[in-house]
């Protein structure tokens, strides 16, 4: 049974994170400098963990012991209490913070302890809706048309009314070439494979209804507890590149590479879901700085209880 106190607490740890790392990234917004920006979303984000009221353990983070100094996969955070694992992407979109351009954002998921796939760093082909509708309505084994097709009919709507979400890569141009085909609207974007899969979950404010395409696993994850919290659907399968990222899967438990994982594999129970606007973007505002503070809009979403919150804060100091 679900836990409402543990939804609240992990839900504050959570949103304390997405704020700090946001304040700490936006102040190097537009400066061309993606490394600095995503080591002070990290610094903040890790400062915050540090002295939270959980027993944490990074299982999607900054990447191994050896590749990262600070919320490494197998870091544990915290002052003790719940056993926590952590799922975070302190800066989704690095280069859109560089830029200063749209849809930059902070990242973080939380669940009971075993609550979170552990994905290996390689890319996962995705395939996420949000609410509302049937189950089982899309199939990562369909084509896309079939998905749009299927998604229009639910709707209610002509596929034309239908917006996909995909990045902007070379792999995607034979789906966008389907999509187009089929007749669907396509948004292409270019980083922050969370953040469209996200989108699906508030399509009249985001516009988007439909995530396609492979991106990073680890953000497959973390777009999941979104879509969890949300009450959508998604689908996804792991796609190694080499003999050495199949053997490092096998490693990690994923014995069989072919899987079509559901929801209930990549976040098996309840979860908090948070993420911190740092540019403006589709679903909230980037930080503001101002004379009283740093002002900051987030989500906080909780499966344990239902509860969807938008919070404006004003961080000062």
């Amino acid at each position: 049974m679900s836990n409402p106190a543990t939804g609240l607490l992990l839900s504050q740890i959570a949103l304390h994170a997405t704020e700090a790392a946001a304040v700490a990234c936006a102040k190097w917004r537009g400066l061309g400098k993606k490394n600095d920006a995503d080591q002070a979303a990290v610094d903040a984000m890790r400062k915050s963990f540090e002295h939270a009221p959980f027993d944490g353990l990074v299982v999607i983070g900054e990447g191994e012991i050896d590749e990262a100094p600070m919320l490494y996969i197998g870091e544990k955070v915290g002052a003790g209490g719940i056993a926590a694992d952590i799922a975070v992407d302190p800066l989704e979109g690095t280069k859109l913070c560089a830029n200063d351009a749209p849809n930059a954002m902070t990242v973080v998921a939380l669940a009971p302890r075993g609550g979170l796939l552990h994905a290996p760093d390689m890319y996962m082909d995705k395939l996420a809706i949000g609410p509302g509708y049937p189950p089982g309505l899309i199939d990562l084994d369909l084509s896309p048309t079939e998905n749009v097709q299927r998604l229009a009919k639910a709707k209610g709507v002509a596929v034309k009314d239908i917006r996909a979400c995909l990045l902007d890569r070379e792999r995607h141009h034979h789906i966008i070439e389907e999509l187009r085909r089929a007749g669907a609207g396509i948004r292409l974007i270019p980083d922050g494979d969370v953040a469209g899969v996200f989108w699906t979950t508030e399509t009249a404010r985001s516009g988007v209804d439909i995530y396609f395409g492979s991106g990073g696993a680890p953000e497959g994850v973390l777009a999941a507890a979104a879509i969890r919290c949300a009450g959508g659907q998604m689908q996804a399968r792991l796609k190694p590149e080499s003999e050495a990222e199949i053997a490092r899967a096998k490693t990690m438990g994923h014995a069989d590479i072919a899987r079509k994982f559901t929801l209930d594999d990549l976040v098996p129970g309840d979860v908090v879901f948070a993420a911190s606007g740092v540019t403006d973007g589709s679903m909230f505002s980037g930080v503001v700085f101002a004379a009283d503070g740093a002002h900051v809009e987030s989500v906080v979403w909780d499966s344990f209880t239902g509860r969807k919150a938008r919070v404006a804060s004003v961080l000062r100091g």
